[in-house]
């Protein structure tokens, strides 16, 4: 299972984004983001929502969560 850190990392690569340009839509600095995607901070849930909105996916795909059957 991958942490919601390496999510991050590829979501904004496969959209072929730069930190600074994720940390703009977040209305941070890209150190900050860049901290996110190292998994050194923890990530607010507001940033959470905002990023799941922009890459048009769920809390629980980002968060490694399993789907209900």
């Amino acid at each position: 299972m991958k942490e919601y850190w390496e999510i991050l990392r590829e979501l904004r690569e496969d959209h072929d984004l730069r930190q600074a340009d994720v940390a703009a839509v977040l209305h941070t600095t890209q150190q900050v983001y860049s901290r996110y995607e190292k998994g050194v901070n923890e990530m607010p849930i507001r940033h959470l929502r905002t990023l799941c909105q922009f890459y048009h996916v769920s809390a629980d795909y980002v968060l490694s969560l399993p789907c209900k059957e």
